[in-house]
C-alpha cells in the first residue's frame, strides 16, 4: 500500500491552560530531567515503610523496621520508640544502613526489650515527613496452667460442659478435643465445641464415660500446638427401676447453655466474619432456628456445626440488626436476641493531596474521614502538632487549611491523621511554594506515526510554576491548530481523533507562563491502515487430520521490516517454534495444525500487527470425532421378558449422534462375543430391551455419528433372566423328496439362547392336504425328520413346535409341501424345427401334462448334435449339445450351428429328480453360409515384376465353394497407398496363382477370401517385396580369369578365415550367442524360405486393407448371411436368463481339420 498524502487543513488556534503539570495524591515528585537543568529543592517525602505491625516470629532470622525517603536536600532519619527519641545508631545490636532510615533487629533471642510502638520521621531544610506507627509485637509461646483438675460426675441425661479457657497467644486460635490416642471426639447434634473452645454436652449418656477429654489450642501462625491436662468425666446411670426417675430425665425441654441471658450485643468491624452461636440442652435433644428480625437472612450465611452456629462470611453495615436463635423440641423452646453492630476503621473521603503552587495564592489542603465511630482528626505540619507551630497567614476551617498569600517559605509536609478504635490512617501532603519558568521534559524531535482514520497522541510534557498555559503548530504556522479533530489535554498532550492523510507533517509545542516560554518540535507520518485481505474460516475438521487456517493481509510498505503476522487460540498467542515437534506452522500465511487433537478446538485469531495499528480475524475451529463411550448404564423395569436400559451420552464432538446400537454378551455359550442386540435413534437415552430365558447378559452400547462409531461404554453388571418355555418355533422350515417314497423335513433349530431353558424337544406334526386324515406327531430332539411310504408327490401339511422343561412354545405356523419326486413318465410331443438362418433355429413342441411330470416342473431341455457336413455324404456322429430352458415353455431357440448341415434333435422335460424320456427325433438341415478363413495363404516366389502365391482351402467352407476373391495393392512406406487391384478366381480347386506385372523393389499387401454362393468369408493377409533383378553372367566371364580378381577373392577369404577362428576361440571361452544366432543355427525350413529368398512379410491377422485401399464390391459377404450373434435371432420368450446370459450347454466341436500345407521352392536368378 501506498500512502496518499492530501492537502493540509488550515490552521486555527486552541490554547490550554496547564494548571499543574504533575499531580500525586501522597508527594510532588520534581522529575530528573528538571533537576538536570536546575536544583530545585524538594520536601522529604516517604517512599517505603514497614506495615503497622510486626510480629516477632521465633522461627525468623531477623525483622526489618523499613523508612525510606527522598528529598532535596537529603533526608534526615528520626525515630521514636513508645513516644520517645530512639537512636538505632546508639544500639551495637541493631544492623543499619548509610542514607536509610531503615535498621534490622536479630533474632538473638532477646526481643523482648525491642517491643513497643515506632514511628519514623525524614527531615531537610524544607520539612518533615512522618510514617504510620509501627507496632513490634513479640508474643509470648502460649501456655496451658499446670494444674489438677477433678473428675467430672453428672448423672445420665443431664447437661454439663468440659471447659478449655486457652491460653491468649498471636491469632487465629483453632480448638481441637481430642483423646490420648489423638482420636478426635465424635461431634452432632448432642456435643459440640462453642466459639469459646468449650465442649457443651446436651445430655449425658453413659459413653460419655472416658478419662481421656484433651483440649488442643493450635496457633497456625506460630505454628503451636498446646494441650491442656487430660478431664475425666464419669456418667452416673440413672435407676432404670424407677420410672419417676426416668419420666423426669425424659420430660425436660430446652434451655440455652450457651450465651446466658436473653440478650447479647455484638460489635465487629467491616470486613469480619460475623459468629453467632446457641448451644441448648434439653431431651429429645434441641434443634435450633435462626431469624433476622424483620429481614430475611442474608444469601451468604450458612448454618454450622450442626445448626448451632450462624456464619455471615464479610460482614458489611447492611448485616447489623437484630437476631434471634430458637432451640426447641417437643417439650418447648428457649431463644435468645443478639444486637448486631458493624463498625468501620477510617476510610479517606477527602485525603490531602500535595500540591505546587506560585508564590502569592491561596493554598487549600482539605482532610476528611469515615468511619464508625467518627474517626477523630488531627494535624501537624512537619511531624509537629498544627498548635505547636502557628502562622500568622494559615487559617483552620472544619477540614480544611487555608494558607492566604503564599510565599516560598510556607513550604512544608502537612500531616493528617484520622483515627477510630479500630484503626489510623495518616497521610503526608507536601505543599511546593515556587515560580518557575517552563521546562518541556519531551525529547525534542520526537517522531510519531498514525494510522488513517484512527487517533494519534502526541506529548508535550511540562513542568512549571505558575501553571503554562500549552498551545501546537502545524509547519510553521503562527496560528495553532483547532477544530472538532484536535483536543490539547491538561498535561500538555494533544490528540487528533480520526487522522487523515493531510495532518503529515511538522507540529511545535509552545508552553508560557509569566517566567517565560519553552518550545519543541514533534513530526506526525499518517500511514495506511493494517487490514486483514482474506479472513480464516470456520472450519469442521476430522481428528487426526490437518487444518489449514488461511490470513492474508494488506498493509503500509513503510512497515515491510515491522510487520508481524500473529496467531491466537482463545486469546492466547500460539508459539510457532518450527521445531521438529511443534504442530503447528505457518507456511505463507497459512496455518497449519497436524495431527489435530480436541485440545485444537477453538477460536483462532489472525492478529496482523505492525508497531501502529493492527486487524484481527476470528475463525471457529470444531474437531469432529467419534461419539465418547456413553457413561452410567443402569437397568431398571425389570421384567421376564425385558429390562430397560438407560445411559447418559457421551460427547458427540460436533456431529449429532444418529443412532445408539446396544449390544450384549453372554456368558454361557459364546462368552467375550459381543453381538448387536437394538438400535435406537440417537436423540434417545433408554431402551427396552427383549431378553431370552436362562440367559447370564451384560450390555454395553456405543453411539455412531456421521464420523464413525464411538468406542462402546463400560458393561452393565450382571443380568440373569429365570426359566421360561420357548418363545418362538424353529423357522425355514424345507420340505424335500429325494426318493419318491419318502418326505425329508428339515428346519432351522433353535439357538442355544433361544431355548429359555433346558430340555429342548421339537413336536414335528403332519398330515395330507388332498384328503382327510389325522395329524400324525414325532418328538424329535435333531432338527431334521423323514417321512417314508408316502404316495409320490402329494400335498402335505407340516408344524413344528419347541418344547422345554417349562412348557411349550407358541401355536407353531402350518407351512406346505410335497413328499418326494420321480421321473417324469411322459415325453413333449409334436416337435418342429424352423430354420431361421445358416446357424440358428426355432423349436416347438407341446407340453407334458402336469399329472405325468411326477414332482416339480424344473423345466426343458433340447439336445442335438451334428450327422454330416452337406459339402460331401460321409456321415460323422458329432458331440451332443443341450440347451436347457427353464419353466413351463414351449419353444426355444437353439444358436451356434455349422452351415450347410445335417442336424438331428430331441426334446424331453425334467423335474426336481431328473429328465424324461426324450421326444421322437427330428432332423434338419442348415442352409449355406460364408467359409471360414483359410488356414494357409502365404507366397511361395518372389520376382522383379512378378509374385507366386499360395494357399490352402479353409476346413470348413459351409456351403460348396465357387471360388476366391484375391486382391492386392502397392504399400511403400509413405502415406499414400495405391488402390486395390481385384482377381476373381471362379475355378474352387485353384490353390496358388502368380501376380504379375509388378513394379520391382516395392511393398505390396495381398488379401484372400473363400467364397460360396453366399459370399465371401473373412480375409487374410500378407505382404512381400518385388526384388531388383541383377546379370551377374557377363560380370563372372569377364574378370574371372584376371590375377587381380583371383588375388581378391583369396584375400577375402582368408579374412573370413580369421573372423570364423576368433569367433570359434571366444565361444570356447564360455562366451553366449545370442537368440539370433541360435536362430541361424537351427532355421525353420519353411520360413528361411520365405523370409531368406523372398524378403516377405506373412500376417495372419492382418484382415484389414490399409488407409487409402478401396474394397472389392464385386463379391462381398451378404449381410445377414454369417455369424452367429444370438442378438439377430434371439427368441423374445426365453432363451435368456434375468442376468441376460444365454441359457444353454454347448458341447466344444473336436472334429479333426486336416493341415493343408503348400510346400513351393523359390528360385533367386543368379
Amino acid at each position: 500500500m501506498r500512502l496518499q498524502r492530501s492537502s493540509g487543513l488550515p490552521a486555527t488556534l486552541i490554547v490550554v491552560t496547564c494548571f499543574c503539570a504533575f499531580h500525586a495524591t501522597t508527594a510532588i515528585d520534581i522529575p530528573l530531567e528538571v533537576l538536570g537543568h536546575v536544583n530545585i529543592e524538594q520536601l522529604p517525602t516517604i517512599t517505603a515503610q514497614s506495615p503497622s505491625s510486626i510480629i516477632a516470629f521465633p522461627f525468623e532470622e531477623s525483622f526489618s523496621m523499613t523508612c525510606e525517603a527522598k528529598g532535596n536536600p537529603e533526608p534526615e532519619f528520626r525515630w521514636t520508640k513508645n513516644g520517645q527519641e530512639f537512636d538505632p545508631f546508639q544500639d551495637p545490636r541493631l544492623m543499619k544502613e548509610e542514607n536509610s532510615g531503615t535498621f534490622v533487629i536479630p533474632n538473638n533471642g532477646n526481643l523482648t526489650e525491642y517491643q513497643g510502638t515506632y514511628r519514623c520521621s525524614a527531615s531537610n531544610k524544607l520539612g518533615t515527613a512522618i510514617s504510620k506507627e509501627i507496632e513490634f509485637i513479640v508474643p509470648n509461646v502460649p501456655k496451658f496452667p499446670k494444674e489438677t483438675l477433678d473428675p467430672v460426675v453428672v448423672e445420665e441425661g443431664q447437661p454439663f460442659t468440659l471447659k478449655c479457657d486457652p491460653p491468649q497467644g498471636v491469632p487465629p486460635l483453632q480448638i481441637y478435643w481430642m483423646t490420648i490416642n489423638l482420636q478426635h471426639i465424635e461431634q452432632d447434634e448432642r456435643v459440640s465445641t462453642g466459639l469459646n473452645g468449650d465442649l457443651y454436652f446436651s445430655h449425658a449418656v453413659e459413653k460419655d464415660s472416658r478419662r481421656d477429654y484433651c483440649c488442643f489450642a493450635a496457633f497456625p501462625t506460630i505454628r503451636t500446638i498446646v494441650q491442656k491436662n487430660a478431664m475425666s468425666v464419669i456418667v452416673k446411670a440413672r435407676d432404670k427401676d424407677s420410672p419417676e426417675s426416668a419420666n423426669a430425665i425424659l420430660e425436660r425441654k430446652p434451655s440455652l447453655m450457651t450465651p446466658s441471658g436473653a440478650r447479647s450485643e455484638i460489635q465487629l468491624v467491616k470486613g469480619e466474619d460475623l459468629k453467632l452461636e446457641c448451644i441448648a440442652q434439653g431431651i429429645p435433644t434441641p434443634e435450633v432456628e435462626w431469624v433476622k428480625m424483620g429481614h430475611q437472612l442474608p444469601e451468604k450465611a450458612t448454618k454450622e456445626n450442626h445448626g448451632k452456629l450462624l456464619n455471615i462470611p464479610g460482614a458489611e453495615q447492611g448485616d447489623s440488626g437484630k437476631y434471634m436463635c430458637k432451640a426447641k423440641n417437643p417439650l418447648g423452646e428457649d431463644v435468645h436476641y443478639f444486637t448486631v453492630t458493624v463498625e468501620e476503621p477510617p476510610e479517606w473521603l477527602s485525603e490531602p493531596e500535595s500540591q505546587l503552587s506560585m508564590i502569592g495564592s491561596d493554598v487549600l489542603v482539605k482532610c476528611s474521614a469515615s468511619g464508625t465511630p467518627e474517626p477523630t482528626t488531627t494535624w501537624r505540619v512537619n511531624g509537629v502538632p498544627l498548635q505547636e507551630s502557628p502562622a500568622a497567614n494559615r487559617r483552620v476551617f472544619d477540614d480544611t487549611i487555608i494558607l492566604h498569600n503564599a510565599k516560598a517559605s510556607d513550604s512544608a509536609v502537612y500531616q493528617c491523621e484520622a483515627s477510630n478504635r479500630h484503626g489510623t490512617l495518616l497521610s503526608n501532603a507536601n505543599i511546593m511554594i515556587m515560580n518557575l519558568q517552563p521546562m518541556i521534559l519531551t525529547k525534542e524531535g520526537e517522531d510519531y506515526s498514525a494510522v488513517e482514520g484512527k487517533g494519534v497522541m502526541m506529548h508535550c510534557k511540562v513542568f512549571s510554576s505558575p501553571p503554562s498555559t500549552i498551545t501546537w503548530s502545524k509547519d510553521n504556522s503562527s496560528e495553532s491548530v483547532e477544530g472538532p479533530r484536535f483536543t490539547v489535554h491538561d498535561n500538555g498532550s494533544l490528540e487528533i481523533y480520526s487522522v487523515e492523510k493531510g495532518d503529515t507533517g511538522q507540529y511545535m509545542c509552545l508552553a508560557k507562563n509569566t517566567e517565560g516560554s519553552s518550545a519543541i518540535d514533534a513530526t506526525l507520518y499518517v500511514k495506511d491502515p493494517t487490514r486483514i485481505a482474506v479472513a480464516p474460516e470456520g472450519q469442521q475438521i476430522l481428528i487426526g487430520t490437518t487444518a489449514q487456517l488461511s490470513c492474508l493481509a494488506e498493509y503500509d510498505e513503510s512497515f515491510s521490516n515491522d510487520f508481524e503476522l500473529l496467531w491466537e487460540k482463545d486469546d492466547m498467542e500460539i508459539a510457532l517454534n518450527f521445531t521438529e515437534n511443534s504442530r503447528y506452522f505457518l507456511d505463507d500465511g497459512v496455518l497449519h495444525i497436524i495431527n489435530v487433537s480436541h485440545r485444537d478446538q477453538g477460536v483462532y485469531t489472525c492478529v496482523a500487527k505492525t508497531p501502529v495499528d493492527q486487524d484481527t480475524a476470528s475463525a471457529l475451529l470444531m474437531v469432529l470425532d467419534v461419539p465418547d463411550a456413553p457413561q452410567s448404564l443402569v437397568l431398571s423395569d425389570h421384567n421376564r421378558k425385558s429390562v430397560k436400559l438407560k445411559w447418559i451420552p457421551g460427547d458427540d464432538h460436533n456431529s449429532s449422534t444418529t443412532e445408539f446400537i446396544i449390544e450384549y454378551e453372554e456368558s454361557k455359550w459364546e462368552p467375550g462375543n459381543w453381538k448387536e442386540l437394538l438400535r435406537v435413534p440417537g436423540n434417545h437415552n433408554s431402551a427396552v430391551l427383549k431378553l431370552h430365558g436362562h440367559v447370564d447378559y451384560r450390555f454395553r452400547v456405543y453411539g455412531v455419528n456421521a464420523v464413525g462409531a464411538g468406542p462402546p461404554s463400560e458393561s452393565t453388571e450382571t443380568y440373569t433372566t429365570p426359566l421360561r418355555a420357548p418363545d418362538k418355533n424353529p423357522e425355514n422350515i424345507k420340505i424335500e423328496g429325494h426318493l419318491p417314497h419318502e418326505m425329508n423335513i428339515n428346519w432351522e433349530p433353535l439357538r442355544p439362547i433361544e431355548q429359555n431353558g433346558p430340555g429342548l424337544e421339537y413336536k414335528l406334526s403332519y398330515r395330507r392336504q388332498d384328503v382327510e386324515e389325522d395329524w400324525k406327531e414325532h418328538t424329535v430332539k435333531r432338527h431334521s425328520f423323514v417321512v417314508r411310504n408316502t404316495p409320490t408327490f402329494v400335498p402335505y401339511e407340516i408344524k413344528i413346535q419347541a418344547k422345554n422343561h417349562q412348557g411349550w412354545g407358541p401355536e407353531p405356523t402350518i407351512v406346505t409341501g410335497y413328499s418326494g419326486e420321480d421321473f417324469p413318465s411322459a415325453a413333449p410331443f409334436d416337435v418342429a424345427v424352423e430354420v431361421r438362418n445358416s446357424s440358428v433355429v426355432r423349436v416347438t413342441w407341446t407340453r407334458v401334462h402336469r399329472d405325468k411330470m411326477n414332482g416339480h416342473l424344473g423345466g426343458y431341455r433340447i439336445n442335438w448334435w451334428r450327422l454330416r457336413s452337406l459339402v460331401d455324404s460321409k456321415k460323422s456322429h458329432g458331440d451332443k449339445h443341450t440347451l436347457t430352458i427353464p419353466g413351463d415353455r414351449n419353444h426355444g431357440t437353439v444358436p451356434g450351428l455349422t452351415p450347410f448341415s445335417e442336424y438331428s434333435l430331441i426334446v424331453m422335460t425334467f423335474n426336481g429328480r431328473g429328465n424324461g424320456p426324450g421326444s421322437h427325433p427330428v432332423n434338419f438341415k442348415t442352409p449355406e453360409g460364408v467359409p471360414e478363413k483359410n488356414p494357409v495363404f502365404r507366397v511361395t516366389e518372389v520376382q522383379r515384376h512378378s509374385v507366386s502365391l499360395a494357399w490352402a482351402p479353409p476346413l470348413e467352407p459351409n456351403g460348396i465353394l465357387t471360388g476366391y476373391l484375391l486382391e492386392y495393392q502397392l504399400i511403400n512406406d509413405t502415406e499414400e497407398v495405391g488402390p486395390v487391384q481385384t482377381v476373381d478366381i471362379s475355378n474352387p480347386d485353384t490353390t496358388k496363382w502368380v501376380l504379375r506385372g509388378l513394379e520391382p523393389v516395392s511393398k505390396y499387401k495381398f488379401y484372400l477370401r473363400s467364397c460360396t454362393s453366399v459370399g465371401c468369408g473373412p480375409v487374410v493377409s500378407e505382404e512381400c517385396t518385388t526384388i531388383l533383378e541383377t546379370s551377374l553372367a557377363s560380370i563372372h566371364g569377364g574378370i574371372s580369369t584376371q590375377g587381380w580378381f583371383i588375388g581378391l577373392m583369396c584375400a577375402i577369404a582368408l579374412l573370413t578365415l580369421i573372423v570364423l577362428v576368433a569367433c570359434f576361440v571366444n565361444r570356447n571361452k564360455g562366451g553366449k550367442y545370442s537368440v539370433k544366432e541360435k536362430e541361424d543355427l537351427h532355421p525353420d525350413v519353411e520360413s528361411q524360405g520365405m523370409n531368406d529368398d523372398t524378403f516377405c512379410e506373412y500376417s495372419d491377422n492382418d484382415e484389414k486393407p490399409l488407409k487409402g485401399s478401396q474394397h472389392s464390391l464385386s463379391r462381398e459377404i451378404k449381410a445377414g448371411d454369417s455369424g452367429d450373434s444370438l442378438v439377430d435371432y434371439g427368441d423374445e420368450d426365453g432363451q435368456f436368463n434375468e442376468d441376460g446370459s444365454f441359457i444353454g450347454e454347448y458341447a466344444g466341436r473336436k472334429e479333426k481339420r486336416a493341415s493343408a500345407e503348400i510346400k513351393g521352392s523359390a528360385q533367386t536368378p543368379a
